[in-house]
């Protein structure tokens, strides 16, 4: 359990189903972080992806984000257009007009091997001690899997949600566990997620604080290196 509203809203979801377009909707067993549904969307070929989530807020706040077929952030004149769709009166339809509802029970499972094979097959993390802060958000069963199955020792921390603790003094809004828990440990590296897995902070093995805008510094230092160009990644959720 990541956020109580979060399964409140879920169960009138998967209740009312898709109205009017007879289509299936697939829900995972237990929350996944945000990028995995964005990627789940697209390995899947849905529609469009749903996350309801407050990201870094309190357990009271959620939202809803939208993916595109393509795994991609909605533009601004369609979520526009839903939001005014949400606005309308609301009408009923016939049981036989809705949708339907299955399970996936191995998205995180999925999600995990697609990440590990973002990562070189050159370079290892066996030599790597690693604290993981999930902020008892949705990365709790996907960050320190990842991180294990690569090789390195991982401490993890911020991995027991029950539905009230989400972000509270722990993840990507609150590094200073992470830093204490990195310098008590002797580790190498802190890797701290927020609530639903879009943002990163990073504490090096000196208790440090690695903001994105280094992360980002870092990954482009590393890319011109390697003689390789492309995209310019953004900080900015």
């Amino acid at each position: 359990m990541v956020k109580i509203p979060v399964f409140q809203v879920y169960a009138g979801v998967r209740a009312g189903g898709w109205p009017g377009r007879r289509g299936i909707i697939r829900f995972f067993y237990r929350p996944d972080a945000t990028p995995a549904i964005a990627y789940l969307t697209r390995t899947f070929r849905a529609e469009a992806g749903i996350v309801i989530s407050a990201s870094h807020n309190p357990f009271y706040d959620n939202g809803i984000k939208f993916f595109s077929i393509e795994g991609t952030k909605l533009p601004d004149e369609v979520e526009e257009a839903i939001e005014a769709e949400m606005e309308k009166e609301l009408t009923c339809v016939d049981s036989a007009e809705l949708g339907k509802a299955s399970r996936i029970v191995d998205a995180a499972g999925r999600y995990i091997e697609f990440c590990k094979g973002t990562f070189p097959n050159e370079l290892s993390l066996n030599a790597l001690k690693v604290v993981v802060d999930c902020a008892h958000g949705a990365t709790y069963h996907i960050a320190p899997n990842v991180f294990r199955e690569l090789g390195a020792q991982v401490i993890a921390m911020g991995c027991e949600p029950d539905g009230l603790n989400i972000n509270e003094e722990v993840g990507a809004t609150d590094v200073r566990a992470l830093q204490a828990r990195v310098l008590a440990e002797k580790a190498d590296l802190g890797i701290a997620y927020d609530g639903d897995g879009d943002r990163v902070i990073m504490v090096d093995h000196e208790g440090n604080k690695v903001d994105g805008d280094q992360i980002l510094y870092i990954i482009a230092r590393e890319g011109l290196r390697q003689g390789s160009y492309g995209a310019v990644p953004s900080g900015r959720s």
